[in-house]
């Protein structure tokens, strides 16, 4: 008997309702190659305000990663939040897999809709494209926020014991779970405390809706990511960049986030989300706010009072 209701579904309806809402539409937007790129932008761009790009990391698409931040951010920015290539409704007939083909695929979108000065921040999978972006386009991005994404890693840093899971095949079966007690295995890894019950139905629903298409695809993605990889090839991005990270991540962990840190020295700042996993975004949502906060609303507002022990939530080497 074929299923009559997905709560995923609702879900979703409810997060396009919000976006919808928040000021922002859905659009399409095909690059010519053989690239067509999903993005929400603002129904009304503002000249007076700056613009924003929030650029999703691993499992659902967009909207539900930041579905709790847009309406914080749209009063202040041009938000822009796209899928990136295969997730959501974005796809390539290329063979590219790299984060910085993701980079110049999400850049061409922001110049398609006539942005050209934006901060971007990325969360997990999304801060390797932000770190990209910032890389190669240092006229077009301002500021980067880098959560919780281990860009400084290295591929021998597999071999070598710092990740609980250093196969990437099991890797990829963990963060594209088919089934519902490797969806229970992911929370596991991504929460500090994961939800204790909840029904195997539900999580297959979620999976049947988030994980079933482009797997092999995405799982391509995870193989580039490590594959060769050196931190003495990685650029030091000139600009302002915040570095925000969970105290306890078992997916990237906190020493991937120090390494970024020493990498960019002064240019950057890390902070480090107490009793926190992976999903911080999820744990401590009014914290991470407040982070984004100071570092992108406030900035542009000098005259604003810093928030009360500042200097104390900031990290430095």
């Amino acid at each position: 008997m074929p299923k009559c209701f997905s709560l995923t579904a609702s879900r979703s309806w409810c997060y396009r309702t919000h976006f919808s809402n928040s000021g922002l539409r859905s659009t399409i937007t095909d690059l010519g190659d053989g690239t067509v790129m999903h993005c929400w932008v603002p129904k009304t761009r503002k000249d007076s305000k700056p613009d924003l790009l929030l650029v999703h990391g691993f499992g659902a698409n967009a909207m539900w990663q930041w579905g709790d931040v847009v309406r914080l951010m749209v009063p202040h920015f041009n938000v822009y939040v796209p899928d990136l290539v295969f997730f959501g409704d974005s796809y390539t007939t290329r063979p590219d897999r790299s984060e910085s083909f993701q980079a110049r695929c999400v850049m061409r979108v922001m110049e398609a809709n006539g942005v050209g000065k934006v901060s971007v921040v990325g969360l997990s999978y999304g801060g390797f494209v932000a770190y990209s972006m910032a890389a190669q386009f240092r006229g077009e991005v301002e500021r980067v926020v880098i959560c919780c994404a281990g860009v400084c890693l290295e591929e021998k840093d597999l071999g070598e014991g710092m990740f609980r899971v250093s196969d990437l095949e099991e890797v990829g079966r963990i963060l594209l779970p088919q089934t519902a007690d490797k969806m229970r295995e992911l929370m596991s890894y991504t929460f500090v405390k994961p939800p204790k019950i909840v029904p195997s139905c539900l999580l297959q629903d979620f999976i049947d809706v988030m994980f079933t298409e482009n797997v092999e695809e995405k799982k391509e993605l995870i193989r580039a990511l490590a594959k060769d990889r050196k931190l003495s090839d990685l650029p030091k991005i000139p600009q302002p960049t915040l570095i925000i990270w969970g105290e306890e991540d078992q997916v990237f962990p906190l020493e991937l986030g120090y390494r970024l840190k020493r990498h960019l020295g002064d240019n950057a700042q890390l902070v480090i989300v107490k009793k926190s996993g992976h999903a911080f975004i999820v744990e401590k949502p009014k914290e991470l706010f407040k982070h984004l906060k100071s570092f992108l609303i406030d900035s542009f507002h000098p005259t604003v009072i810093p928030l009360p022990n500042q200097q104390n939530q900031i990290l430095a080497n």
